[in-house]
């Protein structure tokens, strides 16, 4: 299956809380999109790697995913070398995307720039033909998406592009949500509590969210980066 976009994230509920609303924007517009996890969280203090995994299936559902598939690399101690590189790579021609979009360039969280490190060289070795790769026995065709675009996370960073999520900032909110063991849930106060369980962090988010909107004059957006200069058709194609 041919994806439009493909998300390469490296927690589940990465994706929702950094491109949810550009997800559901572009599915709604006809184009298809994915999600391929780089691990299943398994490091978390709340919840298993098991019901994280459920929650990210109910999430997919929420956005209208095309395809959602988990790598299962070592979270917490996956590193840039070839073992993981060739994953990432197999995904990456297995779906044959014109967008790709990870996790931020550099974060509170320390996997979060490593994943992107990881998919940034992966999407340039993905487009070499002696490298190869084979899915179920089959030998994979080379590719290398159009554009590859980083989301911002927890800390901020000055975004290259920001898109008005405005129309689907609820079902945004819906996806994050699904995630009941990770975020703000009165069923489980006897569990650890974390710094993203609390009531505030999705406010956080959403303040983040209006702050975008703000710039772009628009009540919600998402703010990404990008590696590559970025232009337009037109001027007036601008917000």
């Amino acid at each position: 299956m041919k994806l439009d976009i493909l998300v390469l994230p490296v927690h589940p509920d990465d994706a929702e809380l950094g491109c949810a609303g550009t997800l559901l924007k572009h599915i709604a517009m006809g184009k298809k999109a994915g999600i391929v996890d780089l691990t299943q969280g398994e490091l978390g203090t709340r919840g298993t790697a098991e019901i994280r995994i459920a929650e990210a299936k109910a999430a997919a559902e929420i956005l209208g995913l095309s395809v959602r598939e988990n790598l299962a690399l070592p979270d917490g101690f996956f590193e840039n070398t070839k073992e993981f590189q060739l994953k990432v790579i197999e995904a990456i021609r297995k779906y044959q995307p014109e967008i790709i979009i990870t996790n931020a360039l550099h974060d509170r969280h320390p996997d979060h720039g490593r994943a992107n490190q990881l998919v940034e060289a992966s999407v340039f070795l993905s487009g070499l033909r002696r490298i190869e790769t084979y899915d179920n026995g089959a030998l994979q065709d080379v590719w290398r998406p159009r554009l590859v675009l980083h989301f911002i996370q927890d800390r901020y960073i000055q975004p290259d592009i920001m898109v008005d999520i405005t129309e689907h900032w609820d079902k945004k909110v819906e996806s994050v949500m699904a995630f009941k063991s990770q975020f703000y849930n009165p069923e489980w106060e006897e569990e650890p509590q974390t710094y993203i369980s609390s009531p505030e962090f999705i406010k956080n988010v959403e303040a983040r969210a209006i702050e975008l909107g703000k710039n772009i004059g628009v009540k919600y957006a998402e703010g990404f980066t990008s590696a590559k200069l970025l232009g337009v058709d037109n001027l007036f194609s601008l917000l």
